[in-house]
């Protein structure tokens, strides 16, 4: 059948019209029509009579078979000039070494052969399918590879995504950090700036350090999600790509795909290591703001038992039978300090030993004495179920590595600041900022005895000789 186009048009009349491939050794009958020679004979074989034309039927003489040289010439052409229209549509569609078209796939080579590639000797004996067939079934596989690849890369991203907001919320962390120690170095700046500088370098050290494992996770992932968009890429177009290029190589690019393991990144702790004390040195640097505290019997609820020196609080057993004049609390086991302060700076520190409950702070003199109270107007540190907390609004629990058996308070009237302190291990343990107004008094709780393991007092701790300097205005 004629077709509008040339090559095509050369092709068929290339063409033997009995093996319907380009002709070999092409030679003309008498009735002027052109075969192979060897379908031709193949075709009269065993006829010892005057044989038809297998196209038109004539009658024709069967030995007289002339060589068609120039029809030879012309199947070379044309086997070119198809070659080359293949190769310029950008598909290897006829066999380079026979300049036949590759209909076949062989499954043991993995490669695209022509019929003649078949019945050589080097694929005779292997198991070689359409090459449409070939193409429809490794295009399959390879749709097939692309869903789990894509669930491979969601899953990459998501971890992405995950590290990424570690790296951020530690960032956080190590911000808020970097201004506790700041803001509490700018208190004692004058005796601590050597201090400062050793806890900040080990802060950031330990912030590179860790920043730089996170980065690396996010790093490998993004690698993995990189090489993950490329195979997935490369799959994509090779499913679109012509039967032959699609089969080159697809048992590797498969192969790949099925090798494809997620790498979790490396767990990386982003709890900030507890070593970040401000070594005051406490007693040295805050000693000439030591306060001598002592208790007032007139506020302690009736159940606190003083003693006679007024440095220690225990709850007692039972209620005691004392005046209920107005400044005495009469519901809660509170009792205030004797001193009240309406400026300056002041420090004490509170023995508490190995107590199970305590509550310890500053609050407002004009505080609620009777009834139920609000949390409003005290500054207050806690100890309760094991567990340490500040009294804000909602409470902030506290990680405390070492228990403190001595806590001291540091009240900087001007600056706004309660600072409460781990005597013990020399660490900061919190800060409530605000303005203040008015006096205010040191606040004690030594909590109930709970069944004897919580019957220890309160030890306000005494003030050194050398303690004392400029502390401002006092009630």
């Amino acid at each position: 059948m004629a077709t509008d186009n040339p090559v095509e048009s050369l092709q068929e009349e290339a063409t033997c019209p009995i093996c319907l491939e380009y002709f070999k050794d092409p030679v003309i009958i008498d009735c002027g029509h052109n075969f192979c020679r060897a379908c031709i004979a193949q075709c009269w074989e065993g006829s010892n009579t005057d044989v038809s034309c297998p196209q038109c039927r004539e009658t024709v003489q069967q030995g007289n078979l002339r060589p068609n040289r120039r029809l030879a010439n012309v199947v070379e052409i044309a086997k070119r000039l198809s070659l080359q229209a293949a190769k310029g549509a950008g598909e290897e569609r006829v066999c380079g070494e026979h300049q036949e078209t590759l209909k076949l796939f062989c499954e043991e080579d993995q490669t695209s052969v022509c019929v003649v590639c078949h019945l050589s000797r080097d694929h005779r004996d292997h198991r070689v399918v359409p090459i449409k067939e070939a193409a429809q079934e490794y295009k399959e596989k390879l749709q097939g590879a692309l869903g789990p690849l894509r669930k491979e890369l969601e899953e990459v991203l998501a971890l992405t995504s995950k590290e990424e907001k570690k790296t951020t919320e530690w960032q956080s962390k190590v911000k808020n950090k970097r201004e506790m120690i700041a803001g509490e170095f700018n208190k004692l700046h004058s005796l601590l700036r050597e201090e400062e500088q050793l806890l900040l370098q080990s802060l950031e050290e330990e912030e590179r350090e860790t920043l730089q494992r996170l980065r690396e996770n996010v790093t490998k992932l993004s690698q993995q999600s990189s090489c993950l968009h490329q195979l997935i890429t490369e799959i994509e177009e090779k499913c679109q790509q012509p039967v032959v290029e699609l089969l080159n190589d697809v048992k590797s690019t498969l192969s790949r795909s099925e090798n494809v393991k997620l790498q979790e990144p490396e767990a990386v702790s982003t709890d900030l290591k507890n070593v970040y004390k401000i070594s005051l040195d406490m007693r040295e640097a805050l000693q000439r703001f030591v306060v001598d505290v002592t208790l007032d019997p007139d506020t302690a609820n009736p159940k606190l038992v003083l003693s006679e020196d007024r440095k220690r609080v225990r709850h007692g057993d039972k209620r005691q039978d004392l005046p209920d004049n107005p400044e005495r609390f009469d519901r809660y086991a509170i009792v205030l300090g004797a001193e009240g302060f309406a400026g300056g700076r002041r420090y004490w520190e509170v023995e508490v030993g190995d107590k199970i409950g305590w509550d310890l702070g500053v609050c407002r003199e004009s505080v609620r004495r009777k009834g139920k109270f609000t949390h409003k107007n005290y500054w207050r540190l806690i100890l309760k179920d094991r567990e340490y907390s500040a009294c804000t609004s909602p409470s902030t629990p506290l990680p405390v590595s070492i228990r403190p058996s001595r806590v001291g308070i540091f009240l900087d009237y001007e600056a706004g600041e309660v600072s409460f302190y781990n005597v013990t291990d020399r660490s900061h343990l919190f800060t409530f900022t605000g303005t203040f107004s008015g006096t205010l008094r040191p606040y004690f709780c030594p909590g109930v005895n709970a069944g004897g393991t919580n019957v220890a007092p309160l030890i306000i701790c005494p003030v050194p000789v050398q303690a004392g300097g400029n502390l401002g205005p006092c009630h």
